[in-house]
């Protein structure tokens, strides 16, 4: 892979919340928490309350000129616990020239633009949950806006609100997402009796990642579109694509949008969808796409017989042919992620990815059919490829290279350019999301939004490291190691093991608001992140080792990295703790009975703690049955599971030592809160320092803000006692 240099961005524009519409729209927007005061400007520390007053850019995407880029823009306020998002466009190149067209007094979210089916002139299109001036209405509902922010309006009026929504090419319909309710497992409806709070269920998925099932599903409609009606009647004659079906499209639990999608002439779509329920639905990830004809109201599976996820369909320009993103085995939910092609006349496959080691996602097709653009992750960073068509050929060609994560991209083929215009959200360890335009002649990219300019101005980010660590079983294994700001190499520093979570999520340079390694740097510690055996990136070999296997080679691979680093000159040996959460809370939990005393302190954040009571307690149960080998009944008959449950944390914490800090959340279904509660349990009964921190309105991970500078300082209140003045903790 050739190393290619980025070309250095010569724009100096703002992008940030201070410019506004010159017509009005961005009139009436909420007071935001984004200025730096003059304490934090004068310490240049990132800080919690630093990383919360940064704007975050969502979705985006290029118009079909390729000369105007759309994105969303959140910020929050700490004192409201809450986030506005407004929307942006902006001229492809000139920054200094954004304007915002809606006010921040709501979430507008998930802008397109599209094409005013009456007039022929392009508009947007978004979701919002913005009221009439009295009251907000139930749920989002369908808005309109004209690029310059002027024309804004309401389109729709569907009772419970719109969940999601793609508008056909000729503008003239739209299939649309809502809430439907098939059947009620409430024993006031069940028994009549409206006082009565039970819920009954006689089969799985009971609940499932943050929710109870309560017999409503996500559906599909498909309606016309009038963007000249009158206010809240431009959606009219919808009709459910699934009507009666127990079933959600898009899947759960994520509902991403780009499950769904319009063909180019708007006759037909297609949809993902796991037409599973019960037991079986826990048991399998197998989704298919199914094509949905408008005509005459036909749905076909495309997909049948393919027994893992299949999903985000997407149409070539023809309409001829369908790619999509598949897994071959269904209780695999890391499986690779192929790259699928299907001529629809025929039905016939093809393979495209077949022999490229990396996973395909983000599928977009060039405008004469004959090449499809993608993001793959490779070595633990995220690149733009193209896979060429023609010719019956799948040559993969890797276009970006560098130490950077391309989260998404669009791509717009303007006529008369040879080359496409594609801009894509970037992001590295020290840089949070930022559009830039990527030059497909030779990789190199250019900045062209500057959201969080004042920011990266006023506090000091600490270097990145790449480094190449010796396994115990002869590999190498990439890990990255952050530096605090201003490092010294004559001094030493207290060192952090991050152990990542998913099992299998690579440890890339994704900007993270919750495991943020600058901030961890930034109050003066080591940060050591491995991309240890079981992520991916680094082939399927790599990742499949994982499975089966989790307090094996991967748990050796955390301790050749920190002992690596730890031979560093810097690094405190004395001052070293290990952090991690989900997997890496397992990670946590195990490493506090199996590191020969190597750390002073653990923090475990919704770890797996006992695995025989969690697979009890987990919903999707693909998960245990693939990475732990099956149930904990089929021992010792089966030797993998056997192996598993003989390693649970559990088992080991009369081998425990240290503090530990164990951090959980009531509406997490995927690993409960019980598990650390029994963590907790062990750890005060040993006589091991320790602090249950629990949030009751937050599932496996902490969005809310408050929640989240709660989160912040536990965790380094924690760390700067037992790890940072570990002798002070003790006195």
């Amino acid at each position: 892979m050739t190393t290619i240099t980025m070309a250095a961005a010569a724009l100096t524009g703002c992008t940030g919340p201070s410019d506004r519409a010159s017509d009005g729209a961005a009139a009436g927007n909420a007071v935001l928490d984004t200025a730096l005061t003059a304490a934090e400007k004068e310490a240049r520390v990132f800080t919690p309350e630093v990383l919360w007053k940064m704007g975050r850019i969502g979705s985006s995407s290029i118009d079909p000129s390729g000369q105007e880029v759309l994105y969303a823009l959140t910020y929050y306020n700490m004192a409201e616990n809450k986030g506005y998002t407004s929307l942006w466009v902006m001229p492809v190149g000139e920054p200094d020239k954004a304007r915002q067209i809606t006010n921040n007094t709501g979430k507008d979210n998930s802008p397109a633009w599209g094409i005013d089916g009456s007039t022929g002139e392009r508009c947007i299109y978004f979701l919002s949950s913005r009221g009439d001036g009295s009251e907000q209405e139930a749920g989002q509902q369908l808005w309109t806006v004209r690029p310059d922010g002027t024309g804004l309006r309401r389109l729709s009026d569907v009772t419970g609100g719109i969940t999601g929504f793609g508008i056909s090419p000729k503008g003239d319909r739209i299939w649309y997402t809502a809430d439907v309710q098939v059947d009620s497992v409430s024993s006031a409806d069940i028994y009549g009796m409206p006082k009565s709070k039970a819920l009954i269920y006689d089969d799985l998925m009971e609940r499932h990642w943050d929710v109870w099932e309560d017999g409503a599903y996500s559906h599909i409609f498909v309606a016309d579109l009038d963007p000249a009606a009158a206010e809240g009647k431009g959606i009219s004659n919808a009709r459910d694509i699934m009507p009666g079906e127990p079933w959600d499209a898009p899947t759960a639990p994520y509902f991403e949008m780009s499950e769904v999608a319009w063909n180019r002439a708007g006759t037909q779509v297609a949809y993902t969808c796991k037409k599973l329920t019960g037991y079986e639905y826990s048991m399998s990830t197998d989704s298919d796409i199914y094509l949905y004809d408008l005509s005459d109201g036909s749905t076909r599976n495309l997909t049948e017989g393919m027994p893992g996820y299949d999903k985000y369909p997407v149409f070539s320009p023809d309409d001829r042919q369908l790619a999509w993103q598949s897994m071959e085995r269904a209780g695999n939910e890391a499986d690779k992620d192929r790259l699928f092609v299907m001529d629809l006349a025929t039905g016939e496959k093809s393979y495209v990815t077949d022999g490229f080691d990396y996973n395909a996602s983000n599928l977009r097709w060039s405008a004469d059919g004959r090449s499809i653009w993608f993001i793959a992750p490779i070595e633990a960073t995220h690149q733009l490829c193209r896979a060429d068509l023609s010719a019956g050929g799948s040559e993969i060609e890797v276009i970006t290279a560098g130490d950077h994560d391309y989260t998404d991209f669009s791509i717009a083929f303007p006529a008369g350019n040879e080359q496409p215009v594609v801009v894509a959200a970037k992001t590295t360890l020290q840089m949070a999301p930022e559009l830039f335009a990527i030059d497909t002649r030779d990789g190199s990219d250019t900045q062209i939004t500057f959201v969080n300019r004042e920011i990266y101005d006023h506090v000091d980010m600490g270097a990145v490291q790449k480094r190449w660590v010796a396994t115990t079983d002869g590999k190498r294994m990439l890990t990255w190691v952050i530096l605090p700001p201003n490092f010294d190499s004559t001094k030493k520093y207290p060192t952090l093991l991050y152990c990542q979570g998913g099992p299998q999520s690579v440890v890339s340079q994704r900007w993270s608001y919750r495991w943020n390694f600058e901030l961890m740097a930034a109050q003066g510690y080591v940060v050591v992140a491995p991309n240890r055996r079981g992520l991916p990136s680094f082939g399927q070999e790599w990742l499949d080792q994982i499975s089966g296997d989790y307090s094996g080679q991967n748990i050796r691979d955390y301790l050749s990295a920190i002992d690596d680093v730890s031979r560093e000159p810097w690094v405190d040996t004395e001052r070293r703790g290990c952090v991690g959460a989900s997997y890496g809370g397992y990670s946590t939990f195990y490493l506090a009975g199996h590191s020969d005393r190597r750390f002073k302190a653990f923090i475990a954040h919704c770890g797996m703690f006992n695995l025989e009571s969690f697979y009890g307690e987990t919903e999707e149960l693909w998960f245990p049955a693939n990475d732990l080998g099956g149930p904990y009944w089929e021992r010792p008959g089966n030797r993998i599971a056997d192996r598993s449950y003989s390693n649970s944390p559990h088992l080991a914490v009369n081998d425990w030592y240290a503090p530990i800090l164990i951090i959980t959340g009531a509406k997490d279904f995927r690993i409960p809160f019980t598990q650390s509660l029994q963590a907790f349990t062990a750890a005060r009964a040993h006589g091991i320092p320790s602090r249950l921190v629990y949030f009751e309105d937050e599932g496996h991970q902490v969005f809310k803000p408050q929640n989240s500078l709660v989160w912040n300082r536990e965790f380094f209140g924690w760390l700067d006692k037992y790890v940072k003045r570990p002798q002070q903790a003790h006195e």
